[in-house]
């Protein structure tokens, strides 16, 4: 028997039919509050009455339930830190790459000292809130480690994903009070001239604007992008083939343009050299050209350059005519190459200066054309004086045009990485690098860092690594993701991804790995990393360093003294909490000194104590004990910036104080900590 088939056995609900009938009568007065889905009686008495109801102050801005927790969460400090994985990582010592594993908000605050104001782009593709995906739950009742394990909110791995179904009460609020912080914090990061794109779909597109223009200030939105994914999704009467980019910028004063190549330059370019190693006749190639741009249906933007010349370079006319409809432009004589005659002047004049065009001639190699037109330097002269000239302008050097605000790109995220995996499906619609690049591409980055910190599948870190791979640039990128567990993913998964999460559980067994999508990310970015080096043979950093979120490294004494007492306070003679090594150590200081984790790390013997030397001189790190006025002497003959000890690690109180007099005495610009 099915549950339809059961008798109720209970009286009518009658709120919540009244609830259901106002909703279908008065659909705008049904919102949010912290208990559910509510009615705003404010606004139903409005729409009751023919005069305006006197109530709350109306003001035009973004409110949820949760807002002011969701500010809160942003504002508030961590202790925690990020511990390096060198065995997962790759050239751990001098990549400036990194992978963070852990919760994206934590890891956010832990970065905005180091990299304060030095992200030039932020890429992000966060949970679309679809309705069977996950958010993050950030606030709780109770914030004890073991009641949040047991009541299941958080795992062993630290995760706070919540389902957030549609008939959820605080469905769009829930989504809104995840991404707030967040943003907020990120924001933080973005260079003067950086730039954020967002991934998003239509079911909170609108929201995700609002907060954006809260963030990021409304005037520096710059465009919403829609991605033309090719590929239909049927599920509710209409094929949806599109998705959202929105891009603000951190200060919209400053000049921005994004750019983009030209659709079909690749098959454009191979065909011209088709026709020159075959020695097709010049008239015939231009022909087959112009039949192809027919074909292909480009626009002016690429019809334009439709001739070729003997060394079968593809080049087009450009207009010299003044371009301003309103104002006139310079008249002057120019001759005809061949009769020596004027040539007619444009209606309103020339595009260029007297002297510009002049330049640009070249009457001493003037080179006949197979239809009787002739080239003068840079100029396009027709048969006679009767025609007016033109600027010759190459396709290759015009290959780039203003990014589009629809960009049509196939959605071929899931075969690009079934082919990294031995043809297996690994990720839930990763995103396509082809769209990663066209953004990374947009902004010409030469020296940059990449941001993104709802890594997922690393399709960004991939993107990056071909980009510069082609362009020979030194980018880096930051992913943080979440570590996710596959197995619980599994238990709530759709029928279609079942297969899919199944399939890198089955993997990850293989490699010996645990069921995370860390493990899956850091994978991938390993096994694009080689196929692009096999491939182009390109001198870039190939590696990236893993670090971790965890608990501080230092006992809770060192954040909380005053709830010691004195006999306590012997157990903590050493801060250090047990277990943690120097690397750990090294990160924490690097984070709290402001230094980015990217900077090369360098492990050398001194006086038989290992020392860490980070950015050359930059900051020096020994975390051994039995330090003493010998190493302190040899420390001081490298003038490092800065130097850091355990204040347990000196031989005894003396020798502390005499080093830090040594090293003031000695190398007087260099700066002393203990921890």
């Amino acid at each position: 028997m099915s549950e339809n088939d059961k008798l109720d056995l209970a009286s009518p609900d009658l709120v919540n039919e009244n609830f259901e009938k106002l909703s279908e009568l008065f659909p705008n007065c049904v919102t949010e509050s912290a208990e559910g889905k509510a009615i705003d009686f404010d606004l139903l008495k409005q729409e009751l009455s023919h005069a305006v109801v006197e109530g709350n102050k109306e003001r035009y801005r973004l409110e949820w339930p949760g807002k002011k927790e969701a500010i809160v969460t942003a504002n508030l400090p961590t202790t925690k830190t990020l511990r390096p994985v060198r065995e997962d990582s790759v050239d751990f010592d001098n990549t400036e790459n990194l992978y963070i594993e852990g919760d994206n908000l934590e890891v956010l605050k832990l970065l905005q000292e180091s990299y304060l104001g030095k992200i030039k782009m932020i890429y992000i593709d966060p949970p679309y809130n679809t309705g069977k995906d996950f958010v993050y739950k950030d606030n709780f009742s109770r914030d004890s480690q073991e009641e949040l394990l047991e009541s299941g909110q958080k795992n062993e791995y630290n995760q706070r994903l919540v389902a957030n179904p549609e008939t959820s009460g605080r469905y769009h609020s829930d989504w809104l009070s995840m991404m707030y912080p967040r943003l907020r914090l990120a924001r933080n990061l973005l260079s003067d001239d950086g730039v954020v794109f967002i991934s998003i779909n239509n079911i909170e597109i609108h929201n995700a604007r609002k907060i954006c223009d809260e963030i990021f200030s409304e005037n520096n939105f710059f465009e919403c992008i829609t991605w033309n994914k090719r590929v239909p999704k049927n599920d509710k009467g209409i094929g949806n083939i599109h998705e959202f980019v929105l891009i603000y910028v951190k200060n919209s004063e400053l000049e921005h343009s994004f750019i983009m190549p030209k659709d079909g330059l690749e098959e454009i370019f191979d065909m011209a050299k088709k026709f020159k190693s075959k020695g097709i006749d010049i008239t015939e190639a231009e022909l087959e050209l112009k039949k192809f741009y027919k074909k292909r249906g480009f626009d002016r933007g690429i019809t334009l350059y439709n001739s070729i010349d003997h060394n079968y370079k593809i080049w087009g006319k450009i207009n010299m005519s003044w371009p301003n409809a309103n104002t006139f432009g310079p008249r002057y004589d120019v001759l005809h190459p061949k009769t020596k005659k004027p040539v007619k002047v444009p209606d309103r004049g020339w595009r260029w200066k007297e002297s510009t065009f002049n330049e640009a001639l070249d009457y001493e190699n003037v080179v006949e054309l197979p239809d009787g037109s002739f080239r003068c330097g840079t100029i396009w002269f027709a048969k006679d004086e009767n025609t007016q000239p033109s600027s010759i302008k190459y396709l290759e050097d015009v290959s780039d045009m203003l990014l589009r605000s629809i960009v049509s790109l196939k959605s071929d995220g899931g075969i690009e990485t079934e082919k990294l995996f031995a043809n297996k499906s690994i990720f839930s619609y990763p995103k396509p690098t082809s769209l990663l690049r066209r953004l990374v591409e947009s902004i010409k980055m030469e020296n940059g860092i990449v941001l993104d910190f709802f890594s997922g599948s690393a399709s960004t870190a991939d993107a990056l690594l071909q980009y510069n791979s082609e362009s020979l640039k030194r980018n880096k990128y930051i992913m943080v993701q979440l570590p996710e567990d596959l197995d619980e993913n599994l238990k709530d998964a759709d029928n279609n991804t079942k297969q899919t999460i199944q399939n890198s559980i089955d993997f990850l067994d293989s490699l010996g790995k645990p069921h995370l999508i860390t493990e899956l990310g850091k994978e991938r970015i390993r096994r694009a990393a080689k196929k692009i080096k096999e491939e182009t043979g390109a001198d870039i950093d190939y590696g990236f360093r893993v670090y971790r979120l965890d608990e501080s490294n230092m006992e809770d004494v060192y954040y909380m003294p005053q709830e010691y007492t004195q006999d306590k306070l012997d157990l903590f003679a050493d801060n250090v909490k047990s277990g943690r090594t120097s690397d750990d150590l090294l990160a924490q200081v690097m984070l709290d000194w402001g230094l980015p984790l990217s900077l090369k790390i360098e492990q050398v013997n001194i006086n038989g104590k290992k020392l860490f030397k980070v950015a050359e001189n930059s900051l020096y790190a020994c975390f051994d004990d039995d330090i003493d006025e010998a190493f302190a002497k040899a420390i001081a003959e490298e003038q490092p910036l800065r130097i850091v000890f355990k204040d347990s690690g000196f031989k005894d109180d003396t020798a502390k104080t005499n080093v830090k007099q040594l090293l003031k005495q000695l190398s007087p610009e260099t700066e002393m900590k203990v921890i």
